[in-house]
């Protein structure tokens, strides 16, 4: 056992023999940047500014050589030999709520296709069940398959005794298949979390806007739940896309919980209707919609975007486009082993 101290913070924990820095920070409740979490984008690069480490996995890509010889490391990589400090970029935001991560098991308790390619799950938890904030993810272990997979929550965080994850269908992927075609009533998942940085930043008491695609709308739909629920007094609007209507989950829930509130606006648009479907509602991209309901122009707001990579870059166009910024503009992204490596990310930006 080793002890890890956290600069600028000063903070002290506890590192078991073969845990990650990044592992021991989370398991303690103090989160640091990361994003793959393979040692492969360099997202959770830090300083060590006493002690050795172990570097582990670290891509030399994302930790090159001269890195390495100043003394900086991979937390999500790297296993500290003895006691160490590091220098991290710990952002205290005052919205973000301190929550140790920690392992779980859940009893399937309801399945139900949601679309003709998304499977709602719905996993009970004993005793005090799970504590977590709107917006975040749990990283799920399926049977016969190597890793875990993340999953944002979809339910409020009042109900800490059973969660809800929306299961997209990925054709050519190993763990969705295996869900989708083999999970039942009853099996037990275990699943580590709760994960992320994800959340609204409610405090600002701006006007929010929520773009979601597809299996997308699983963080929207926690973080709003958990907004009436508080009593959020600004206007909140939902534009959930979807290429047909049948690719439009909750929408009779969201229809019915905007005529309970009336600063919900709520916004279903489909992109690709086929001969047949019934549809009266908008039809484009999300990005589009958003435009015409706002003019264009969405100064004085904050978006949270959910959602595949297309449509999260097209909407980051169109809101910048509209003077809506940065720091004004949140989202969540899974990284994986396999796109680590690849992911580019804009040196303009810190965020997105």
């Amino acid at each position: 056992m080793s002890t890890l101290t956290i600069e600028p913070t000063g903070e002290t924990i506890e590192v078991a023999e073969g845990q990650t820095l990044l592992d021991a920070c989370l398991r303690n409740g103090i989160w640091l940047p990361h994003a793959c979490g393979h040692g492969l984008c360099g997202t959770c690069k830090v300083e060590v500014l006493e002690g050795e480490v172990d570097h582990g996995s670290a891509s030399p890509f994302a930790l090159m050589d001269f890195e390495r010889d100043e003394g900086k490391t991979l937390a999500c990589s790297a296993f500290a030999c003895g006691d160490v400090t590091i220098e991290a970029d710990i952002d205290d935001d005052p919205d973000a709520r301190r929550i140790a991560v920690a392992d779980y098991v859940g009893t399937v308790s309801r399945l139900e296709m949601l679309t003709p390619d998304i499977l709602g799950i719905w996993l009970d938890l004993g005793g005090a069940g799970i504590d977590f904030q709107a917006g975040q993810y749990v990283n799920v272990s399926v049977p016969g398959i190597e890793g875990s997979r993340p999953f944002s929550i979809a339910s409020a965080s009042a109900e800490r005794n059973c969660i809800e994850l929306h299961v997209r269908l990925v054709p050519d992927g190993r763990a969705t298949p295996w869900l989708h075609q083999h999970l039942k009533l009853g099996d037990t998942l275990p699943f580590t979390g709760p994960l992320g940085r994800f959340y609204v930043r409610a405090s600002a008491e701006k006007p929010l806007i929520f773009l979601a695609g597809g299996s997308g709308l699983s963080s929207p739909k926690s973080m709003i739940l958990d907004l009436l629920e508080a009593g959020y007094d600004q206007p909140i609007t939902l534009i959930h896309g979807g290429r047909r209507p049948h690719d439009l989950h909750f929408m009779e829930f969201f229809n019915e919980l905007a005529e309970r509130h009336d600063n919900l606006r709520y916004v279903p648009v489909i992109s690709q209707p086929e001969e047949g479907d019934v549809w009266d509602g908008e039809r484009g991209y999300v990005h589009e919609v958003a435009e015409k309901l706002f003019d264009g122009r969405f100064s004085g707001h904050q978006a949270y975007l959910c959602g595949p990579p297309p449509m999260i870059d097209a909407a980051i166009t169109a809101l910048m486009k509209g003077r809506l910024f940065e720091r004004d503009i949140f989202m969540e992204k899974f990284l994986t082993a396999a796109d680590g490596v690849a992911t580019n990310k804009s040196p303009l930006f810190k965020k997105i």
